[in-house]
């Protein structure tokens, strides 16, 4: 159903709809004009379409199947999807090159959106550290070719903010996420990925941007990742296929004071770390600003079975950690250069495994600086986030999610200087 602004357009479901379910001229449905609720909206689309929703409350999950639609708001901040913490998933992508954007989603108990070549619907409301998944699955499901979220909302959801699996071929953008019990982007099982996590605002999640099993082409360029339990993690499990993770690039974001209490308390107790490397593989870290995170700026990890391998963490400003550099690696092949970091894990980090040190030696395994967690609150107490910046102009023509990302330069994007501001590319 729909809450929306006048009541004839929230009438009972029973009654015809008000264009009697035929598809309206042009290419764009309108809801509620056209069409009571989205999803009915949605099945009638065809591919190419864009469907353009009108200020509410739509108490509703959605499900896009038709490739290349676009799923729009005209309101960011007033057409919102509210899963009333009894919805699994707020609006799930399984049809390639479709988007979603300029729009809110909050309070659904999995995920808000979630792009994925998963079609099985037994499977789409679990997170993928709830062994949802295995191994075959990329054989079973292939991923959706092309997704792109910009300017959505996603707040208080009891999995994931924004969840592209099994996807690739993708943007994340200019986005917003606080409240996830687990993380408020997450990129996983992907490989290659091409995917281009960009401009996004990430506070007050379990963790902010969570990378797992995700690989070749993906890149996290210029967020903002402030108070969240976690900031970001780089990860390789085998709850999920195409492990191990490598090949990332996380460049010109800031990522401080990930030590809420006010956030959804995380299952595996992380708290207090800037950027998290678990079993990640021949990523590279450069140009961020890591600061104020009370047990570790950055820490290199080897989870059973997967060695951290390869990682290249240089040129960032890392300060005011507890431990700025940690690694408890085994593997000498990561290197540590051009961090400005007060604190190292062991000693004299950056001179034992520096970029371009030969030849490589064994390094003393680190240790983080031990922080106890404080407790956490329900994902669905955390206080509601304010407006945010919508489409100056949400009736231009819709754009599909095809030959994405598109060139994708990380160098454009420098150090920041000051961690209230927004990173840009130069």
């Amino acid at each position: 159903m729909c809450v929306a602004p006048t009541v004839a357009a929230c009438s009972s479901s029973t009654d015809a709809e008000p264009s009697a379910g035929k598809h309206p001229a042009g290419n764009v449905l309108r809801v509620p004009q056209d069409f009571r609720t989205v999803q009915k909206a949605v099945d009638v689309a065809r591919a190419g379409d864009t469907v353009l929703v009108g200020p509410g409350v739509y108490r509703e999950s959605v499900r896009v199947a038709v490739p290349r639609l676009v799923l729009r708001g005209t309101d960011r901040n007033a057409v919102v999807f509210d899963g009333g913490v009894r919805l699994a998933n707020g609006i799930t992508v399984t049809g390639a090159g479709s988007v979603v954007e300029n729009l809110t989603v909050r309070g659904y108990l999995a995920n808000g959106v979630l792009f994925t070549g998963v079609t099985d619907e037994r499977l789409q409301g679990r997170g993928a550290g709830g062994s949802a998944y295995n191994p075959l699955d990329t054989a079973r499901f292939p991923m959706v070719q092309g997704f792109r979220a910009t300017k959505v909302t996603a707040y208080n959801n009891g999995l994931y903010g924004i969840y592209a699996f099994d996807a690739r071929g993708g943007v994340i953008e200019d986005s917003y996420a606080s409240g996830q019990a687990d993380s408020g982007i997450y990129v996983g099982q992907c490989k290659p990925c091409d995917t281009l996590v960009r401009g996004n605002t990430v506070e007050r999640n379990a963790v902010g941007i969570e990378i797992t099993n995700a690989s070749e082409g993906l890149s996290v360029l210029g967020n903002r990742v402030v108070g969240n339990r976690v900031g970001v993690t780089v990860n390789s499990n085998d709850l999920e296929a195409l492990a191990p993770q490598h090949g990332a690039v996380i460049a010109g974001n800031v990522i401080t004071d990930n030590n809420a209490s006010d956030t959804p308390e995380q299952a595996d107790g992380g708290f207090g770390i800037g950027i998290g490397i678990g079993g990640g593989q021949e990523n590279r870290v450069a140009r961020n600003l890591i600061r104020g995170n009370r047990s570790a700026g950055v820490l290199v990890t080897d989870p059973a079975g997967h060695p951290a391998v390869g990682n290249r963490v240089e040129g960032n400003r890392v300060t005011d950690n507890g431990a700025d550099l940690v690694t408890a690696s085994v593997d000498p092949g990561n290197c540590f250069t051009g961090n400005s970091p007060a604190t190292q894990s062991p000693s004299g980090l950056e001179d034992l495994a520096g970029c371009g040190v030969t030849p490589r030696r064994a390094v003393p395994a680190g240790r983080v600086v031990a922080v106890q967690p404080p407790p956490g609150v329900a994902f669905h107490a955390v206080p509601a986030p304010p407006a945010q910046p919508s489409m100056p102009d949400p009736t231009v023509p819709g754009w599909p999610a095809t030959d994405l990302p598109g060139v994708v330069d990380p160098e454009r994007y420098a150090l920041p200087t000051d961690a209230a501001a927004m990173p840009q590319p130069r």
